[in-house]
This record gives structure tokens, C-alpha cells and sequence, in this order.
């Protein structure tokens, strides 16, 4: 098997109720692993459902994208909650699809916390640990997929879980290796080409760069396009046919751990 393998992610499932979120099925027939939204910032039980079955149809991994409690402000505001009070409450997020996944004879595989929840935890060990602890609790083998040299990854290891460093294919880095705050009007890589740029660049130099052109040695497995971007299905295509024109192989993320 190559050893250039590479995970294609996207945070999916984010509709709810009448309101649409994002070209699920389409970007679904493009990347190897979804992140599906539990409720708590986006997401339905049905929209939830419905995503799972279309990854199954299409070959897709899934894990479960737990956020804090925020559907107004879609899981990107941050809210002060007591360690338990965290553990708790992305272990009800990961058993739900859990539950749906097995209705569906799919399975979840890994977990990626989402918005403030995980930026906070790149930063937080704490905060980090917290969420590995549930993960753990919700299965000793699910992958966690964490933001590439973060407090995160630190946590995941030492709970023992299987670890997998992501970067982001339309996100902007600091000179620390977090991502530029929305915020910010360099916050975010504009175009699908711009994107593979962005992404070559770190995977061919094995490091993250900065906005200021700071280079932070990283070990990526995996590559995320945001699924509420309107470039996202064309970004996950370009980024995609790069990566195998790079002479890289996409695979899901368990067929990373596998290796």
C-alpha cells in the first residue's frame, strides 16, 4: 500500500429543518471521510440520518462533530461550561449518531470537535482533554481528528486514542499554527486553486505556513474543505485531482490507523 496515503474531510449534515447548509451529496461523491454536525450546533436527527445513509452509499467514513450548545450561532461562539459539563455533552453527541449510524448499518469511526469547541481545545489542554475523555468513553478505537500540532493532539495521545493531524485546505494560519480568526479579512484561502496551493505547499514541505510565511514542521494525515463554503465542492475536486496527480492516495481514516 502507498505510503503518500492522505484523508479527504468535510463537515457535512449541517442543514436543519427547512434551512439548507451546503451540497452534501455532491461533496460526499468527493471526499473519503465526513464530519456529520449532532444537533447541537447544526444538524437534525433526520438530516443527521440522511447523511449517514449517503456516506454509506458512497464508500464515506463518518464521525461524529460535536460543538457546544449554539445552534444561533452555529457553534462558533464560546461558552463556559464545567469540564464535566464538556465531557458530558460530546459524549451525548457521539452516542446519538452512534445510534443512527448502527440504524443505518453504518458506523462511526472518528471524532472532530467543531467550531469554538475546537479551537478553544487546540489552546485549552484542558478543555482538550476533556473532549479525549469522552471520546474514549464513547470508544477506545474512534479516531480523534485534531487540528495539526495542537493541544488536541497532545490530549488524544494521552488517552491513548488514535490520532490524526488535520490541516485545513481554506483556512489561514498564525504565526503560533492556529487558524486566522474568521475575523480577519486573510482569515480564509480564496478559490479552489488557491486552496490546492495552500495545501501542496504544506504537505510537500511538511509544514504549516503562516500568513507571515512562518514555517511550523507538522505531520498531516488529513485535509479538510468546509462544506458551508459555496467554493467547497470545487475546492474538494481541485483539491482532490491534485493530491493523486501529486501521487498521494485518498483514503478514509481508517484506513489510515490501519497503517
Amino acid at each position: 500500500m502507498s505510503d503518500k496515503r492522505i484523508n479527504l474531510n468535510a463537515d457535512l449534515g449541517e442543514s436543519f429543518g427547512a434551512w439548507t447548509m451546503g451540497r452534501d451529496d455532491e461533496m460526499l461523491q468527493r471526499v473519503d471521510s465526513a464530519n456529520v454536525a449532532c444537533g447541537f450546533h447544526a444538524g437534525d436527527p433526520t438530516v443527521m440520518r440522511r447523511t449517514v445513509a449517503t456516506a454509506r452509499q458512497h464508500g464515506v467514513s463518518i464521525g461524529a462533530h460535536p460543538s457546544f450548545p449554539d445552534l444561533q450561532g452555529f457553534g462558533r461562539r464560546r461558552i463556559d461550561m464545567a469540564p464535566a459539563e464538556v465531557e458530558a455533552m460530546v459524549l451525548y453527541q457521539i452516542g446519538a449518531l452512534q445510534a443512527i449510524a448502527a440504524a443505518e448499518q453504518h458506523r462511526v469511526t472518528h471524532v472532530k470537535p467543531h467550531g469554538a469547541l475546537n479551537n478553544l481545545a487546540c489552546e485549552n489542554l484542558d478543555l482538550a482533554r476533556c473532549i479525549a475523555r469522552a471520546v474514549r468513553g464513547a470508544g477506545a478505537e474512534l479516531i480523534l481528528l485534531a487540528p495539526a500540532l495542537s493541544a488536541l493532539v497532545r490530549a488524544g495521545h494521552e488517552a491513548g486514542l488514535p490520532v490524526v493531524e488535520e490541516i485545513f485546505a481554506d483556512r489561514q494560519y498564525t504565526d503560533e499554527g492556529s487558524l486566522v480568526p474568521r475575523s480577519h479579512p486573510q482569515a480564509m484561502v480564496h478559490g479552489a486553486q488557491a486552496s490546492v496551493r495552500h495545501v501542496m505547499r504544506i504537505l510537500e514541505g511538511g509544514a504549516l505556513v503562516s500568513i507571515h510565511g512562518k514555517r511550523l514542521p507538522c505531520a498531516a494525515g488529513s485535509i479538510c474543505v468546509h462544506g458551508d463554503n459555496a467554493e467547497a465542492v470545487a475546492t474538494a475536486s481541485a483539491v482532490r485531482e491534485a493530491l493523486q496527480a501529486g501521487g498521494y492516495t485518498p483514503v478514509a481514516l481508517p484506513a489510515l490507523r490501519a497503517g
